[in-house]
């Protein structure tokens, strides 16, 4: 389970629609991005060069943005990403709603550094909706040893 937005990300500068602030890294690389009011995801797809900026969306697990959410342009390649609309592996007529329900409660809980939270939903939604146990593992793992930082990523 991977994820990334291809190419170098070029900053062009704040336009109509992408007037937020970037997040670097130590070496100053583009890795998030915060919305501001009026925010829209073309724009700001627009505004980093990137060709479809609905990966922005699926990358974040979200539908919609909502100002001062935290977006993340550039995950770290070494923590797993979880699929937002259903796992890779899911069969024919897989349960896809309330995969994403939970999905998108576990990246609340996890912006809102609610270990308790994700712990609850993992176990009460999440974790029987992976068709290969070994996906819930890494989550529950990260889970275990109470690491936000990745968990955050997973379910950015």
């Amino acid at each position: 389970m991977s994820a990334s937005l291809s190419g170098d990300l070029v900053d062009r500068g704040t336009r109509d629609l992408a007037t937020g602030s970037v997040g670097l890294d130590e070496d100053g690389q583009i890795v998030t991005y915060t919305v501001a009011p009026g925010d829209a995801l073309y724009a700001i797809g627009d505004r980093f060069c990137i060709a479809n900026a609905l990966t922005i969306a699926t990358l974040n697990h979200t539908r919609t943005i909502q100002p001062g959410e935290v977006l993340l342009l550039h995950p770290d390649s070494s923590v797993p990403w979880v699929p937002y609309f259903n796992p890779a592996d899911a069969p024919a007529g897989y349960q896809q709603i309330p995969y994403q329900l939970a999905i998108e409660a576990m990246g609340a809980a996890a912006a809102a550094s609610d270990l308790d939270a994700m712990r609850a939903i993992f176990a009460d939604d999440l974790s029987g909706l992976f068709p290969n146990p070994a996906d819930a593992d890494v989550i529950a793992e990260a889970l275990d040893a109470g690491d936000l930082e990745a968990l955050r990523q997973m379910f950015a």
